[in-house]
């Protein structure tokens, strides 16, 4: 069964009814007595899934699970290893290569 908001158009009190779809919404208010209770239109509840059930993984055997929580546990720390270095800078005396005789790209 819903639960149904209403607000008193006379008073201004707002109040949760908890009822079911067919029934008629409810008209007296509890509080002043007076007839001009009306139902709003609201939101809504949000659906919660709480608990186990909800997944694919709750229904896995309990070897796989046993072996995902093998899989999943931390290794070992591994040795210290040295960052790598970089690549050797090529010697002062090498001279870049020599430019091809040709068109300078001027025009006479």
């Amino acid at each position: 069964m819903p639960t149904y908001d209403y607000r008193c158009k006379a008073c201004g009190h707002a109040l949760e009814i908890f009822h079911g779809i067919t029934e008629k919404p409810r008209k007296t208010c509890p509080k002043c007595k007076k007839q001009k209770l009306e139902r709003l239109i609201s939101a809504g509840a949000g659906l919660v899934f709480k608990g186990s059930g909800f997944y694919l993984t709750d229904y896995r055997s309990k070897s796989y699970s046993e072996a995902a929580k093998k899989d999943s546990a931390p290794a070992a720390p591994a040795a210290e290893t040295k960052p790598a270095e970089p690549p050797p800078k090529p010697a002062a005396s090498e001279s870049p290569a020599p430019k091809k005789p040709g068109r300078s790209g001027k025009r006479d």
